[in-house]
């Protein structure tokens, strides 16, 4: 069962490349876009928001996260653009990762962090 949802995911990865064309494509509705850019920048991130060391957890972002953004993006492009895009471009291209798309996970890290630093600096003063 394992394996079949495992290829389930690889496959559907490969429907990164048209989202990410898909972007860029004026023909795209705006919504479309902006899922479309989180999920690229998700994607190629070489940060992930659960990282991978953590047991079992790490995983959801590659099994569930990931598969659930494309799926989403592509429900939201219509079919002929996709078609158009499949037809048209290099969809065998692959994506790399890049430190850019980091930035965003980042900030999100960032803000926990002093958020807790925060907190429990209120909570060491009032001494609850």
């Amino acid at each position: 069962m394992l394996a079949k949802l495992k290829e389930k995911v690889k496959k559907l990865k490969l429907e990164i490349v048209p989202v990410y064309y898909a972007l860029f494509d004026r023909r795209t509705p705006l919504i479309a876009k902006i899922l479309a850019g989180i999920t690229i920048g998700y994607f190629l991130s070489p940060i992930d928001l659960i990282p991978d060391f953590i047991p079992v957890l790490g995983l959801v972002d590659d099994i569930i996260i990931v598969p659930l953004l494309i799926s989403a993006t592509i429900k939201l492009i219509p079919k002929a653009i996709i078609e158009d895009i499949k037809k048209n471009k290099d969809i065998e291209k692959t994506l790399r990762k890049s430190w850019l798309f980091a930035l965003p996970i980042l900030l999100v890290y960032s803000y926990l962090l002093y958020s807790m630093i925060i907190y429990f600096k209120n909570f060491r003063a009032t001494g609850l």
